[in-house]
């Protein structure tokens, strides 16, 4: 008979390499969730996450700037104070003239942004180390633009592809139901696509932000599921013996 090979089989050091891995992996994702949650929370002017933030993040508001779209979201922790943040949307609503923004806007982005919005930083993101650069992102928020999302699609799409790859290999030792295994191993791969196509229908259909954050769950959900089910049958589960 077949014998198709399980966790009952893998030596201790497999276990710990194993374990390792997907502890270590799943921190990763923690990490990852945190870093998703301060990019887009606040756009809409209210602390926490809200389906209005990913809106925004993806289609834009389409009522204000993008320069201020973003220093009143994302970017609004890295001004000094309410102050600065003022001086910014004055200019804006005042016309952007190259004098004001000298006297009162270069400064606070010469202290605060240019650091990373600079072309030394080698930063994918607009630049201000001049007035024609700022006032570049001084029109309508359209939100994130088409090159932007291809280049973190396909960032996602290599880097978690090759993650799920690596956690399903691991899983598939599990001791469970061919068909509940096969549904969990493939559910993550099939909710990613449908999640980062959503972003590019996000641009055009504001309201596909709910797709974007079910699709997201659901991979992390299933992500998750993974990692401690087969944590447990490798230390903790013993099995029926044939």
């Amino acid at each position: 008979m077949l014998h198709f090979r399980r966790f009952s089989d893998a030596s201790i050091s497999e276990k710990i390499l194993d374990t390792m891995f997907l502890i270590t992996i799943g921190i990763g994702y923690l990490a990852a969730i945190a870093n998703l949650y301060y990019t887009h929370q606040g756009r809409d002017g209210e602390e926490g996450l809200s389906v209005q933030d990913v809106t925004l993040a993806y289609y834009g508001s389409h009522n204000q700037t993008r320069l201020g779209a973003a220093i009143n979201g994302p970017m609004e922790p890295n001004l000094p104070n309410a102050a600065a943040k003022t001086a910014i949307l004055d200019w804006i609503q005042n016309g952007t003239t190259e004098e004001e923004f000298k006297a009162k806007v270069k400064p606070i982005l010469q202290n605060n942004c240019v650091m990373c919005h600079s072309a030394e930083s080698g930063m994918s993101i607009p630049h201000f180390e001049s007035y024609e650069q700022v006032l570049e992102v001084t029109g309508t928020d359209t939100g994130a633009t088409i090159p932007a999302l291809v280049r973190v699609s396909h960032i996602h799409l290599f880097g978690i592809a090759f993650i799920l790859f690596l956690i399903g290999r691991i899983f598939i030792l599990c001791e469970l139901p061919v068909m509940f295994k096969r549904v969990i191993v493939a559910a993550p791969f099939i909710f990613l696509l449908l999640d980062i196509s959503s972003w590019f229908i996000t641009k055009i259909i504001p309201d596909f932000a709910y797709v974007v954050i079910g699709a997201g769950a659901v991979v992390g959900i299933t992500f998750g599921m993974q990692l401690v089910i087969s944590i447990y049958q490798m230390w903790l589960y013993k099995p029926k013996a044939s």
